[in-house]
């Protein structure tokens, strides 16, 4: 196959949203355009650094009598996902960071704003299923992770020259069902002619 500069894809989230949360056991989508589950919320603006996936293989070197390597195993693997969310007065995206049991929203009145009460503690996240929007023109990838855990917030900074965000690293964990720790639809938006 010959180069194709059409084979070539921007990291552009959706219009509607790039980041989608739901409670664990959702069910996913199984192609790249149909419509999510209603349970999944869009967690609103990504950081300009997108969408950063990591799949790390650790492996160990076998060597012969004289040195040479006559085999490599795979000792340890990880996929996880990091991105920064700047919704950071959105009850879905305080819910998501911190753990919903952690979140109290009360609802917009004619006087205030929607108010919410965020407990910082030591409780781990719990997993839910995520789903990642990738478009650029007519080509489209959808990522999905039926079992991904909030594993890492980064530093938040309250400063007047950014905006606040929380940077977040997702890991993706092995589902039977899947028999995969994620799915990727990718559609590369070039039909025939």
């Amino acid at each position: 196959m010959a180069n194709n500069v059409k084979d070539v894809v921007a990291g552009k989230p959706l219009a509607t949203g790039g980041v989608w949360g739901a409670p664990l056991g959702t069910a996913l989508p199984t192609d790249e355009t149909t419509a999510l589950n209603v349970a999944f919320k869009a967690l609103g603006y990504v950081g300009s650094d997108g969408l950063v996936e990591t799949a790390d293989r650790s492996t160990n070197k076998v060597t012969a009598w004289g040195g040479d390597t006559v085999k490599v195993l795979q000792t340890e693997f990880s996929l996880s996902y990091k991105f920064t969310l700047l919704g950071t007065v959105n009850s879905d995206v305080l819910e998501a960071v911190h753990g919903a049991a952690n979140v109290t929203t009360t609802a917009a009145t004619s006087g205030s704003g929607a108010k919410s009460t965020v407990k910082i503690t030591s409780d781990q996240i719990p997993p839910q299923a995520w789903v990642f929007e990738i478009k650029d023109g007519n080509a489209r990838i959808r990522i999905c992770v039926p079992n991904g855990q909030i594993t890492s917030v980064g530093d938040i900074t309250y400063a007047d020259g950014d905006a606040v965000g929380y940077e977040v690293t997702v890991e993706a964990y092995y589902d039977t069902t899947l028999a995969a720790q994620a799915v990727k639809y990718i559609n590369d938006g070039q039909p025939t002619a």
